[in-house]
């Protein structure tokens, strides 16, 4: 990364991310819903547009992600029958509108891995939001004070590869610093916003900052097999929405079904 790119980096997170706690602390939960819809519609266009999907499958799977956010947030007890819906209007669009059945699989398969991804990994968001504000602000406090760490740490010490043929530039000083980012920010912000004992958000913290490399992995997985640098130029230095929520979206599950033994 040039010094330029660098300096993007520093400013945009200097920017977005004390608006966003401002958002997050001061304003309706339903605001925050809102944010969730639109970095859902933006990461879903990341995506398909990454596997170089048609502009009617785009719209059709940003549709129907939002279709799926809304339901899994406000209906969650009937989820499982959601999938089962929106695969099958899916897949009966895909035999109507496209006759050739040669590539069947992989636009379907494209659109259910987009929506198992993004929307369905954001519903626990919102319900950590439910839980109260503090909880979301611990999640991304700690998810990007880890990603910083990973970051600077891998920078300057990094020298043995961790995954390259995922990852060239990931290091495993990078995934130690940010398995250190998420303790030291865990034992802070915990013990600020959430008053749980010492030893739980210690645990949490080192879990938080090892399910984060995951996450960046993974998107890092999508997008080596997609061919592409970065999911999307939305954020200077930082790349798309999906590269600045895909550590976010796995940690988001992990903080709510764990929150309960904190």
């Amino acid at each position: 990364m040039s010094l330029q790119d660098h300096k993007k980096r520093i400013l945009v997170a200097l920017i977005f991310i004390p608006l966003l706690f401002l958002i997050i602390i001061k304003l309706p939960a339903y605001i925050f819903f809102i944010l969730l819809c639109m970095a859902n519609t933006v990461g879903m266009w990341e995506f398909l547009r990454m596997y170089r999907a048609s502009r009617f499958w785009i719209i059709t799977g940003i549709i129907s992600s939002l279709f799926l956010l809304i339901l899994n947030c406000f209906y969650s007890h009937n989820a499982f029958f959601y999938f089962a819906i929106i695969f099958s209007v899916i897949a009966v669009m895909r035999l109507v509108f496209k006759k050739d059945p040669k590539f069947a699989l992989q636009d379907i398969s494209q659109i259910y891995t987009g929506l198992l991804y993004i929307p369905t990994l954001l519903t626990f968001q919102w319900l950590l939001r439910n839980s109260g504000w503090q909880w979301i602000i611990y999640l991304y406090g700690c998810v990007w004070v880890a990603d910083s760490f990973a970051y600077y740490i891998g920078k300057g010490f990094g020298k043995r590869k961790l995954y390259p043929e995922v990852s060239p530039k990931k290091t495993w000083a990078g995934a130690y610093g940010s398995v250190s980012g998420g303790i030291i920010a865990s034992l802070i912000l915990g013990n600020i916003i959430l008053s749980k004992p010492f030893i739980s958000l210690a645990i949490m913290g080192f879990l938080i900052g090892t399910v984060s490399i995951f996450g960046d992995l993974v998107e890092s997985m999508f997008k080596r097999d997609a061919g592409v640098k970065d999911s999307g130029f939305l954020f200077p230095g930082h790349g798309g929405i999906l590269d600045k929520i895909d550590a976010i979206l796995f940690s988001g599950v992990l903080l709510y079904f764990g929150m309960n033994f904190m």
